[in-house]
């Protein structure tokens, strides 16, 4: 299969074929007795997070929460919305109670005039948060004081989004007390734990809500302490017109500017490290356009992926979560730096795709949302499946992947033998945002918008004056225009948020806004 891209971006020099092997042959990233039990906590935003944990309490997996030693937290989280919200409390029966704990928040829609209140008050929050945060005497509101705020059901704006969650949390409502409770349940558990927060990543409650929650919760409630690991659902040919606003584009780019390592370090350069990756597990993206093309049906791909995610999430203890997470970690770390306690750095290839199927869909594996070409050092596939069937369906996956991503050994697909929740799982790791299919028409999209309308769709870094996919004002080839026309900005090519090939390299830049 041919590694061409078409998109001009070069993936470096791949890992040696050692690696791979210790991974494929050797089972490196197999739990040994020395690790583990592990236990589970989920966070879900929006409609996709909260159909992530309705699925799990309601397929719960053999053996949950059996152990005496077991834990299991959830928050599910909305915006003015609760028919998703109730659907996680109806499937939240008959847990223990001193090892289980499912709770929901619906932040209320305020009114603009409550919204601008708090909004007027950010500069006031951000330094209680972090006294190297620059007070900037420029400093306005991102939305308008007379923005429209949607009603029940209605699609938010990810800076719409991010404003209420904003008001919400920096005055200590709800939201601020659930996260602690969270945490708590998190830190009280006597496993290891493994944090998953799950959004939709075209939708603008979840994808505008998670840049803010993610690092409240992984850098200032747990302390960067347990694996936080971001399960980001993308977006489907089957959704609604309005999903195709251009979102995408500065919602994968956010993520991007977070995780990348290169391209985070040139954030923290100007805004600190209370801005460093919140994802100290790394990231999965759930592709859907497959399972639609299969069922035809939104609903019926939400609840097939919902099912299939959140068994593998949780099934076994989430030994297998586990299991991928080392591996995904053996493949980050430089090769003179091998090491099994050794945290590997992202690149920008730090997009995982997770795709589960039901035994009959095997064939169902057909483009993953990846662009024709691909390549990467691994791929891995788990058949869970009563013996007498899993070398058929192992067979079926090895082929499919094979032609979805080129990589050296060919897929390494695992097999268990069990009568319990048959289905298989399947990682494709590495990926960067210009493999996806659906990052170029989203930038097409988001380059046709006003100023105004590209401004809402942006929800990380607004509140410092910074909108990331627009060229910096003041540092010529640098991304992060200031939404106030002064000098805030990132230390990130602008051509590498477009996903462009650079004019010229830059040899110096400076460090701190001013």
């Amino acid at each position: 299969m041919t590694t061409d891209h078409g998109h001009g971006h070069d993936h470096g020099a791949e890992s040696s074929t050692a690696r791979v092997d210790a991974l494929q042959n050797e089972g490196v990233h197999r739990a040994g007795e020395h690790e583990g039990p592990f236990s589970l906590h989920v966070v879900g935003l929006g409609g996709a997070g909260a159909g992530i944990i309705t699925a799990l309490l309601n397929n719960r997996p053999p053996g949950f929460l059996a152990g005496e030693s077991s834990r299991f937290t959830a928050l599910a989280v909305d915006i003015g919305h609760d028919a998703d919200l109730a659907k996680v409390r109806d499937a939240a029966t008959g847990l223990p109670a001193d090892r289980a704990q499912v709770r929901t928040v619906e932040m209320p829609a305020p009114t603009p005039q409550e919204l601008t209140t708090a909004l007027n008050r950010y500069r006031e929050f951000l330094k209680m948060e972090y006294p190297r945060y620059y007070w900037n005497p420029n400093y306005e509101p991102w939305l308008p004081s007379d923005v429209k705020i949607p009603g029940p059901g209605e699609h938010f704006s990810r800076a719409v989004a991010k404003a209420i969650y904003g008001a919400e949390y920096y005055q200590n409502r709800e939201i601020t007390r659930e996260l602690d409770a969270f945490a708590e349940s998190v830190d009280a558990s006597a496993t290891t734990p493994i944090v998953v927060i799950a959004f939709g990543l075209a939708g603008g409650v979840g994808s505008g809500v998670v840049v803010e929650l993610a690092r409240h919760l992984s850098t200032i409630k747990l302390g960067r302490r347990p694996w936080v690991v971001g399960l980001g659902v993308l977006p489907s040919e089957g959704d609604p017109d309005e999903l195709f606003d251009g979102s995408f584009f500065p919602a994968i780019n956010e993520l991007d500017c977070m995780i990348d390592a290169e391209k985070n370090n040139g954030v923290m350069a100007v805004w600190g490290d209370l801005y460093k990756n919140p994802f100290t597990g790394g990231f999965f993206a759930v592709p859907q356009n497959d399972v639609y093309r299969m069922t035809g049906d939104l609903a019926a791909t939400h609840r097939y992926l919902d099912e299939g995610v959140a068994t593998f999430l949780a099934r076994d203890d989430s030994v297998h979560l586990y299991e991928t997470l080392k591996a995904l970690n053996w493949l980050a770390v430089p090769g003179d730096q091998w090491h099994p306690a050794i945290r590997g750095q992202q690149s920008d290839r730090w997009l995982n795709l997770l795709g589960v199927r039901k035994l009959a869909d095997a064939d169902s594996v057909a483009t993953f949302d990846l662009n024709k070409g691909f390549h990467t050092e691994y791929a891995e596939a788990r058949v869970f499946a009563p013996k007498k069937d899993t070398s058929k369906v192992a067979e079926a996956l090895a082929g499919r992947i094979a032609e979805v991503a080129d990589t050296p050994l060919g897929p390494n697909v695992l097999t268990f033998d069990t009568e319990d929740a048959p289905m298989a799982s399947i990682v494709v790791p590495r990926a960067s945002k210009l493999d996806l299919t659906q990052f170029v028409p989203a930038r097409d999209k988001y380059d046709t918008l006003e100023w105004e309308e590209k401004l809402l769709k942006h929800s990380w870094l607004v509140d410092l004056g910074v909108m990331l996919c627009e060229p910096s004002i003041r540092f010529d080839g640098m991304g992060g225009e200031c939404i106030w026309g002064c000098a805030c900005w990132v230390v990130v090519p602008h051509a590498a948020i477009r996903g462009e090939q650079l004019a010229a390299p830059v040899s110096t830049v400076p460090t701190t806004a001013t």
